[in-house]
C-alpha cells in the first residue's frame, strides 16, 4: 500500500467513527482545538518564519506573501472562525423531508456527511484550519494538501490539531496532511476514488484547471476572481472611490480583490480623474482602454484585451468606459471568472437588472467585493468559494459539505 493509500485508508476508518459524534462532542473538540492553536502559536509562528525566509529568497511576490504570513492577529482569527462554526447549527441529521406514501411508507431525506473530503490549496496556512473546522463539524474526514511554500507552517497546525483530537478521544486521523511535496503525490491523490468522495481545489487557474482535468474523484471547482466594479452613471462618486480603494487595496492577493473597472460615459470625466488619483497615491498602476487613457493620459496605461480578464493579485487595475448598462453587463460577464460583482448606483432599477443580469456566484449593491467570505457571511469560515454552479456556489459552509440520502420508514411493506 502507498503512503498516499495509507492516508486514504485511514481516513475513510475516521470518517466512520465521526458520524457517531454528536452535535456537544464536535463542538467541545472544536473549541480545545482552538485553545490548542492560541496556546502553541509561538511554535507555529516558528514554523511559518521558515516559510517566509523560503518564500523572500525564491522572490515570491509581495501579495502572496501576505497570503503565507501568520501573526497574532491571524491566530486570533482563526481561532474566532472555530468558534462561529461552533455556534452555527449542525447540519448533519437533519430531516429535509418527509412524506407519507399512498401504500403507507414514510419517505425523506436526511443530510449526511459526504465521508472523507480531499482539498488541494497554495500559500493560505489559515485555510488548514478553516477547512479542518468546517469539515469535522459535518462528520467529514479531511485530507489536505497544501503547497510547498507552506509545507513547515502546515505541518505545525496540524500536528497540535491532531494532538487536541487525540486529547479528546476522537480519531486523529480525521484530519491528515500529506506532508510530502512530491508532485507526483498529487495526481496519485486526485484518482484516490476508493477512499476520497470529493476534491475541492482552492488557488490559482493553474491548480484548479489541472485538479479538474486529471481528477477521478468528483471535484468542486472553486475559481479565480477577476472581480468587476461597475461605476453607473448614477453613482455617488464618493461612495465609488470608497468602495473600490477597499476592494483593490485593502489585500491584493485574495481572489474577492477587485481586478476590474467598468464605468458608465456620463460619468466618466468626473469619476474616472477620482477614482485614478486615489489609485495612483496608492502606488496602484491602472491599464485602461482608449477612451480611458483619454481622459487621464498622464496615469492610465493602455489596455489590451488580456488585461480585462486577468487576476493581477498586485497594484494593477484595468479599466473600461462603456455607453451603456447593458455594454457593462455583456462586458462584465464576458470577461469575469463568476466570482464576485459590484454595481455602484444610486438607481433602484440599475441595481435590480445588475442583480438579475450578472451570472456570478455574489452580486453586490452598493459594498465592496471583499465581503465574499465565509466568514463575513456568517459562516464562520469557508472551504472555498465556489464558481460552479452543481451543488454548491459562492462561499461554501457547513451546507456545501454535506450531501443527503433517503430514509424510508415501513410497516411491513412489499412491492408486489
Amino acid at each position: 500500500m502507498t503512503y498516499i493509500e495509507e492516508l486514504g485508508k485511514k481516513a475513510r476508518f475516521a470518517s466512520r467513527s465521526l458520524i457517531r459524534l454528536g452535535q456537544n462532542e464536535k463542538n467541545n473538540a472544536l473549541l480545545k482545538v482552538a485553545e490548542s492553536l492560541i496556546e502553541n502559536a509561538e511554535e507555529i509562528i516558528k514554523a511559518n518564519d521558515i516559510d517566509m525566509d523560503n518564500a523572500k529568497k525564491c522572490g515570491m511576490s509581495e501579495a502572496l506573501q501576505d497570503r503565507l504570513k501568520l501573526n497574532k492577529d491571524r491566530f486570533l482569527a482563526m481561532a474566532e472562525g472555530i468558534r462561529q462554526v461552533v455556534a452555527l447549527e449542525d447540519p448533519i441529521g437533519e430531516v429535509i423531508s418527509m412524506k407519507k406514501r399512498p401504500n403507507g411508507l414514510m419517505i425523506g431525506q436526511k443530510r449526511v456527511p459526504f465521508g472523507v473530503i480531499g482539498i488541494i490549496y497554495e500559500s493560505r496556512p489559515n485555510v488548514t484550519v478553516d477547512a479542518f473546522a468546517l469539515t469535522f463539524k459535518t462528520g467529514n474526514a479531511v485530507i489536505l494538501r497544501g503547497g510547498s511554500d507552506c509545507i513547515n507552517s502546515n505541518m505545525a497546525l496540524v500536528k497540535v490539531i491532531r494532538e487536541s483530537l487525540k486529547a479528546s478521544g476522537i480519531n486523529e486521523d480525521a484530519i491528515a496532511l500529506i506532508e510530502d511535496t512530491d508532485r507526483a503525490l498529487v495526481k496519485e491523490f486526485m484518482q484516490l476514488k476508493q477512499y476520497v468522495d470529493v476534491l475541492i481545489p482552492r488557488g490559482g487557474a493553474g491548480l484548479i484547471k489541472n485538479v479538474v482535468e486529471n481528477a477521478t474523484i468528483p471535484v468542486i471547482e472553486t475559481g479565480t476572481g477577476n472581480c468587476h466594479i461597475y461605476v453607473d452613471k448614477y453613482a455617488d462618486i464618493d461612495k465609488a472611490v470608497k468602495i473600490i480603494k477597499n476592494a483593490k487595496l485593502q489585500r491584493l492577493g485574495v481572489c474577492n480583490a477587485c481586478e476590474s473597472l467598468v464605468i458608465h460615459k456620463d460619468i466618466a470625466d468626473e469619476a474616472l480623474p477620482r477614482i485614478v488619483d486615489m489609485l495612483s497615491q496608492n502606488e496602484c498602476e491602472v491599464r485602461g482602454d482608449e477612451r480611458a487613457y483619454d481622459i487621464c493620459p498622464s496615469y492610465i496605461k493602455p489596455a489590451v484585451d488580456e488585461d480585462f480578464g486577468t487576476e493581477y493579485l498586485a497594484k494593477i487595475i484595468s479599466a473600461k468606459i462603456v455607453d451603456s448598462f447593458d455594454e457593462a453587463v455583456e462586458h462584465i460577464n464576458t470577461y469575469s471568472t463568476g466570482h464576485s460583482e459590484a454595481i455602484i448606483t444610486e438607481d433602484y432599477e440599475s441595481s435590480q437588472r445588475f442583480l438579475d443580469e450578472i451570472d456570478s456566484a455574489c452580486v453586490y449593491v452598493n459594498a465592496s467585493t471583499r465581503f465574499t467570505d465565509g466568514f463575513m457571511f456568517g459562516f464562520g469560515a469557508e472551504i472555498g468559494i465556489s464558481t460552479q454552479k452543481l451543488h454548491a456556489r459562492g462561499p461554501m459552509g457547513l451546507l456545501a459539505l454535506t450531501t443527503t440520502k433517503y430514509v424510508i420508514y415501513g410497516n411491513g411493506q412489499i412491492r408486489e
